[in-house]
C-alpha cells in the first residue's frame, strides 16, 4: 500500500512537471494599454482570464499550442505557439470598427440582461443571509501594506536604516485577525474578534478593527472597499448601473456563465468593472473578480464553495489589493494624517511605485445547524478580552494563510521603530485632536478654551481640560478658567466624575460653573462633542445671561445604540442687560432655578464596536433621534419658577453613490409654565444687526438661519426644518473640486404671555419663517462662500435686509 501511494504521488508530480505553462499579456494594438478580463482559450478547451493588468497564465500538455483570444469590442485573434522556446507572449488585439456600438452591449432582451435579471430575482434564495435563519463561521484575515519583492531599498549610510529595515526586511504595516461571525435573520451580523495583533502595537488600534475593508457579500445594494461604497453588480439597480456581456461558460459539476460587467455611468456613479461566474442552475455567484482604476488601482477577488446540503454557495476566500494608480494617496488607518504607507508613483519615495496594500480573508468552520440567538440591541463588533494575548499555538490553530519569514520579522522590527519614533503617542494626539483635545501626560487640554471672541466679552482667553486614563481609570477631574477682556470678568468651571460601570460607560459627575450662556439657547445633554477650529455664530452673539450652577449628572449607555444622561441642577441667574420677567405681579431680573433633565440619543442604524474601554461608533446610520425633557421645580432650593421643556430632534442623511447627498434636520421644542426668556428658544439666528450687507458679512454657521437677526425672535413653541442638498463635486482639477450645496430652512413658532418679558423687543414666528440659498464650499483652504435670501411672511421692506452673503468654513482635520 505504501509503495502504491509512493508511485501515485511520484506519477502525479511527474504529470505536473510535464505540463507547459504559457504566460502572456493581452494589450490594445493602438494604445498598448492592457485589456483586463480578456478570454484566452486553447484548442484543448482550457482557458484563462487576463488579470486587471492584462496578464495571464495558461497550462497545456504539448506543442503546438493554439490560442484563441477574445475581448468585447475587439476582433478575436488566433495565435499559435510551435516552439518550446516561447514561454511568454504578447498578444495585440485590434478594436472592431463598430467598437463604439458594441460597448453598449446591454440591448433589450439580450442574453446577459436576462441572466442578470434572473440572478437578481434569485438573490433571496442564493444569499445565505436571506435563505438561512441562522448560521456561523470563522475567518482569518491578514492585512498588510508592503512592497513588491522585486524592489529593494539601499542606503549609502545609516541615516535611513529604519526605513531600510521596514521596506527590505519587513512590511510597513501588518495585522492578523481571527473572528467568529454569527448571523441571525432579522438581526445585524455579529463579529467577535477572537485574536488580533498589529505590528508596533501591544494593544490594537480600534479604528483599524472598525474599518470595513471589503464586503463579504456581492448581493447587497452597495459593495464596500475601505468604507467607500460602489454600486453592487447584482443590486436591484444593477441594470441601470452596469452593462453586461456573456464572455464564456465553464464546465464541471456546477457549470457557470462567465459574465463581464462594466459601469454605465462611471463619471457619476462609483462602479466596478469585472466578471461574475454565475451558477447555471441557480444563478448564484461562484466567483467574482473586479477592479477599479483611478488614484489607486483596486483589484478584488471572491471565491465561493458549494454546500450540497444547504444548496448554497458560501464564501471560501476573498482578497483586495490596492496599488498605485495615476495619482498618489496616503493610507491613513488611525483617524488622522499618520500614514502607515504611501501608495503612489513618486519616484523620490523610498519604495518607488512598488508599495501596495493587500487584505486576504479565509472563511471556514461553517455551522448551519446551530440555532444562534443574537440580541436586537448589541454591538456589531466585539473584542474578546483575550484577543490581544493569544499565543502562537492559538494562531497556528486558526491561521489558514501561511506566515512568511517577512511576516514574522515585521512584528519585532516595526515594534522597535514604533517605540523609537513614539508613533503611539502621535496616534493618541491625532485621535484626541480630532475631538478637540491635546493630551499632555495625564491631562487632555480642551482646545475650545484658549481663544474665542464674541460681542459681549470681546476677546475671551482661557485654558481648560480634563484628566485621562493615565491619571485614573475610574476617576476624572475637569476644569477651565477664562477671561473676557471687554466685560473684565473671569469665568470658571470645576468638576469630577467616577466610573460606575465600564461596560455601560456609566459616569456619575458633579460640576460647578460660573459663566455666561446665550439667551434662548437649548442644548441636548447627549449630543456628541463636535470640535471645530472656528465657531461662526459665537462671534456675533451679544445677548447673554450670567449663571452660577451646581449640577450632578449620570451618563449611562442603556444599549449600544441608546445613550442616556440625567441631570439635576440648581442655578443662580443674573441678567447682563435690562431684561426682567414679570410673574404674578413680581419682577425678576435675578432668579433661581432648580431643574431635572433626562436626555436620550437613539442611533438605530449605526454600528458600534465594543472594546475593553467601552463602545465606539464605527459607522453612522440614520436617522438619529434625540429627545430631552426638563422639569423646573418651584420652591426646591428656593427656586422661583415651575416649568417644563420638551425637545425632539431627528437628523437624516442620504448619501448617494454619485457623491451627492441630502440631509434633513427636524427639531420641535415646547416650553410651558413660568418660563423666563433665558429659558425660551431661538432658531439659531446668525445675522448681525448692522446696516448694510457687507457690514453683516461674517461666517455662516452649520445649522443657523443666516438672514434671521440676533434677538429678533423668541418662542416657547418652535419647530424648524433644514434641508441641505449637496451636488456631486465639480472636478476642475485633481486638487480643485468645489462643492455646491442648496439650502432651504423653515421655522414656525409662537410665544405666550409676551407682555411678561420686559426690556426686550422681539417677534413671534407664528406666520412661518423661510430662507433659501446656496453654498460653494472648498474653494480655498476650507473656505467657501454662501448666499441666503429671506422671503415669505417675514420678508423685510428693504431688499438688502433680506440678503446674507458670507464665508463658509469647513475644514476636515
Amino acid at each position: 500500500m505504501q509503495n502504491k501511494l509512493f508511485c501515485l504521488l511520484f506519477f502525479t508530480h511527474f504529470v505536473v512537471l510535464s505540463q507547459i505553462s504559457i504566460t502572456g499579456k493581452v494589450i490594445d494594438q493602438s494604445t498598448n494599454q492592457p485589456l483586463p478580463f480578456a478570454t484566452v482559450k486553447t484548442d484543448h478547451n482550457t482557458y484563462a482570464l487576463t488579470s486587471s493588468t492584462g496578464e495571464f497564465v495558461i497550462r497545456c500538455e504539448s506543442y503546438p499550442i493554439k490560442l484563441t483570444v477574445s475581448y468585447i469590442g475587439y476582433n478575436t485573434k488566433n495565435f499559435s505557439i510551435k516552439s518550446e522556446d516561447i514561454v511568454k507572449v504578447e498578444i495585440q488585439l485590434s478594436p472592431k470598427s463598430e467598437n463604439l456600438e458594441t460597448v453598449k452591449i446591454d440591448i433589450p432582451g439580450s442574453v446577459a440582461s436576462n441572466i442578470i435579471k434572473e440572478a437578481i430575482n434569485n438573490k433571496i434564495k442564493n444569499n445565505p443571509n436571506k435563505a438561512l435563519k441562522s448560521y456561523s463561521y470563522r475567518t482569518y484575515n491578514k492585512f498588510k501594506i508592503t512592497e513588491d519583492n522585486q524592489a529593494r531599498f539601499e542606503t549609502p549610510d545609516t541615516t535611513g536604516v529604519d526605513m531600510e529595515k521596514i521596506f527590505n526586511d519587513a512590511h510597513s504595516f501588518l495585522s492578523e485577525k481571527v473572528s467568529l461571525h454569527e448571523f441571525n435573520k432579522g438581526r445585524d451580523e455579529k463579529e467577535t474578534v477572537l485574536a488580533s495583533r498589529m505590528t508596533g502595537f501591544n494593544k490594537p488600534v480600534y479604528n483599524v478593527l472598525g474599518i470595513k475593508i471589503q464586503s463579504n457579500s456581492l448581493y447587497k445594494e452597495n459593495y464596500v472597499i475601505f468604507n467607500n461604497r460602489y454600486a453592487g453588480p447584482l443590486s436591484n439597480r444593477a441594470l441601470k448601473n452596469y452593462y453586461y456581456k456573456v464572455l464564456d461558460t465553464t464546465q464541471g459539476k456546477r457549470p457557470a456563465y462567465v459574465i463581464l460587467f462594466q459601469p454605465r455611468r462611471s463619471k457619476k456613479i462609483a462602479g466596478l468593472e469585472g466578471v461574475l461566474y454565475l451558477d447555471m442552475e441557480t444563478l448564484a455567484i461562484q466567483k467574482a473578480i473586479a477592479e477599479l482604476r483611478g488614484e489607486l488601482n483596486v483589484l478584488v477577488k471572491h471565491n465561493f464553495k458549494y454546500n450540497s446540503e444547504e444548496k448554497l454557495w458560501f464564501p471560501l476566500n476573498q482578497e483586495v489589493t490596492i496599488r498605485p494608480g495615476i495619482g498618489k494617496q496616503k493610507v491613513t488607518l488611525f483617524g488622522g494624517q499618520i500614514s502607515v504607507g504611501r501608495l503612489g508613483n513618486d519616484k523620490k519615495s523610498f519604495t518607488g511605485n512598488n508599495d501596495f496594500l493587500i487584505s486576504k480573508t479565509d472563511f471556514f468552520d461553517y455551522n448551519t445547524t446551530k440555532d444562534i440567538k443574537i440580541k436586537l440591541q448589541q454591538s456589531a463588533i466585539e473584542i474578546d478580552p483575550e484577543a490581544t494575548t493569544r499565543d502562537e499555538d492559538y494562531w497556528n490553530q486558526y491561521r489558514t494563510s501561511a506566515i512568511t519569514a517577512k511576516d514574522l520579522k515585521s512584528f519585532p522590527i516595526i515594534d522597535s521603530i514604533v517605540q523609537a519614533q513614539n508613533i503611539e503617542r502621535r496616534i493618541d494626539v491625532i485621535q484626541s485632536f480630532n475631538i478637540g483635545y491635546y493630551p499632555v501626560g495625564f491631562f487632555d487640554f480642551d482646545l475650545t478654551y484658549p481663544i474665542k471672541y464674541n460681542n459681549f466679552e470681546g476677546l475671551r482667553l482661557g485654558i481648560g481640560g480634563l484628566t485621562n486614563k493615565k491619571f485614573s481609570k475610574r476617576f476624572r477631574t475637569e476644569g477651565y478658567l477664562v477671561y473676557g477682556f471687554r466685560d473684565g470678568r473671569f469665568k470658571f468651571g470645576l468638576g469630577g466624575g467616577v466610573l460606575l460601570n465600564k461596560d455601560s460607560g456609566s459616569w456619575l459627575n458633579v460640576n460647578y460653573t460660573d459663566d455666561l450662556k446665550e439667551v434662548g439657547s437649548f442644548f441636548y445633554l447627549t449630543d456628541r462633542r463636535v470640535y471645530s477650529l472656528f465657531e461662526p455664530r459665537l462671534v456675533n452673539i451679544d445677548f447673554y445671561y450670567k449663571h452660577r450652577t451646581w449640577s450632578t449628572s449620570l451618563q449611562h449607555r442603556i444599549l449600544p445604540k441608546l445613550l442616556s444622561e440625567t441631570q439635576f441642577s440648581v442655578s443662580n441667574i443674573d441678567q447682563t442687560g435690562g431684561y426682567t420677567y414679570l410673574d404674578n405681579g413680581n419682577s425678576f431680573s435675578r432668579y433661581k432655578t432648580a431643574e431635572s433633565t433626562i436626555a436620550l440619543r437613539w442611533s438605530p442604524f449605526s454600528k458600534f464596536l465594543k472594546t475593553p474601554n467601552g463602545f465606539k461608533e464605527i459607522q453612522d446610520g440614520y436617522p438619529k433621534i434625540t429627545a430631552q425633557y426638563t422639569q423646573g421645580y418651584k420652591g426646591i432650593f428656593d427656586s422661583d419658577f415651575n416649568y417644563s421643556k420638551i425637545g425632539v430632534k431627528a437628523e437624516y442623511i442620504i448619501n448617494r453613490l454619485n457623491q451627492s447627498s441630502t440631509s434633513l434636520l427636524l427639531e420641535a421644542d415646547i416650553a410651558s409654565g413660568d418660563v423666563p426668556l433665558t429659558h425660551l428658544y431661538h432658531a439659531y439666528p446668525n445675522a448681525p444687526t448692522k446696516e448694510t450687507v457687507f457690514q453683516r458679512f461674517s461666517v455662516a454657521g452649520r445649522r443657523s438661519f443666516e438672514t434671521m437677526y440676533f434677538s429678533e425672535f423668541f418662542s416657547d413653541r418652535l419647530a424648524t426644518l433644514q434641508i441641505r442638498h449637496r451636488l456631486r463635486p465639480f472636478k476642475i482639477s485633481s486638487w480643485f473640486k468645489p462643492e455646491m450645496v442648496l439650502i432651504t430652512r423653515y421655522a414656525i413658532g409662537d410665544v405666550s404671555n409676551r407682555d411678561k418679558h420686559q426690556g426686550v423687543d422681539f417677534n413671534s414666528l407664528q406666520q412661518g419663517y423661510q430662507e433659501s440659498g446656496f453654498e460653494i464650499n472648498k474653494l480655498f483652504a476650507g473656505f467657501g462662500l454662501s448666499f441666503a435670501y429671506r422671503y415669505g411672511a417675514y420678508h423685510l421692506p428693504k431688499l438688502e435686509d433680506n440678503i446674507a452673503f458670507k464665508f463658509t468654513f469647513y475644514l476636515k482635520l
